[in-house]
């Protein structure tokens, strides 16, 4: 992949010379106002975008869990009204060390879009900087042109995910995984196979992703290597999207599979482990 992340102080100096599409893609599980957040504070020039209605398809279960992957079509229509332009780079970000915005950023990747980057630290290291934000609704962005074609990122299927890949991982918290809670999803627990990788673990204190060299000894003592046919699943799609994001700040190549546990949990023939072993 290209580069994955952006510094804030190099991003305020994109604003002042050739500025990049800027996407705030506030969320969070369960009843959360992510346009309200935007109104509060948000960068100069950032589109808000609504990843339930505008990153994802409506929840169907069993056929795609909680988050599908969107049609392509929807997705472009989308990415118009957020003014992308074919070769025009993107930034993306939110107020969580971008454990949502990384949807936005695999997403637009999958679709064809070469040059998306991660904000690193999100909204709080923008403000750390002592950078200026701005409220209010924001402007109406002009019409983007882009087009959009699916399948520039690996995607694994459910069925791809039952015949075992090489190496599963699941983003999700440790307790999830183990099956001790399940705030969402049918049942609890974890994918046969899988082995525990919070995503959570690859950011600092301060939301900002670890150095490059850190991500790679992790990865290498779970016998993650380049090459290594990764599949990466959280809840529904979103957190795994961040997974991916650090695997390719390593250097490592992954697979989504966009449903994610809340699609295998809702087959009542799909097993579920629990406990601390795969």
């Amino acid at each position: 992949m290209a580069e994955v992340l952006i510094a804030p102080l190099e991003l305020a100096e994109m604003l002042l010379s050739t500025p990049p599409v800027l996407l705030d893609v506030r969320w969070q599980l369960g009843d959360f106002d992510g346009r309200g957040a935007y109104r509060e504070g948000h960068i100069p020039g950032a589109v808000y975008v609504d990843l339930d209605s505008e990153l994802a398809a409506p929840p169907s279960g069993p056929a795609g869990g909680r988050h599908p992957l969107p049609a392509v079509a929807e997705l472009q229509s989308a990415a118009r009204r957020w003014g992308i332009d074919d070769g025009v780079p993107v930034v993306v970000y939110d107020d969580s060390g971008n454990l949502a915005a990384a949807r936005a950023w695999w997403l637009l990747r999958w679709a064809g879009v070469a040059d998306v980057r991660l904000l690193d630290g999100g909204l709080a290291a923008w403000r750390a900087e002592g950078l200026r934000t701005t409220t209010g609704d924001g402007g109406r962005p002009r019409a983007g042109r882009v087009t959009l074609t699916a399948g520039h990122l690996p995607v694994a299927t459910i069925d791809d995910v039952a015949a075992g890949p090489d190496h599963l991982l699941d983003a999700r918290a440790a307790e999830r995984y183990r099956g001790d809670v399940e705030p969402v999803d049918p049942r609890a627990g974890h994918i046969p196979g899988a082995i525990s990788v919070p995503t959570a673990d690859n950011v600092d204190p301060s939301g900002r992703f670890r150095p490059a060299d850190e991500l790679r000894r992790r990865f290498a003592d779970l016998g993650l290597e380049p090459g290594a046919g990764a599949v990466v699943y959280c809840g529904s799609g979103i957190n795994a999207a961040h997974e991916i994001a650090a695997l390719a700040v390593a250097g490592i190549d992954a697979s989504l599979f966009p449903g994610s546990f809340s699609q295998w949990s809702s087959d009542p023939e799909r097993p579920v482990a629990e406990g601390d072993r795969p």
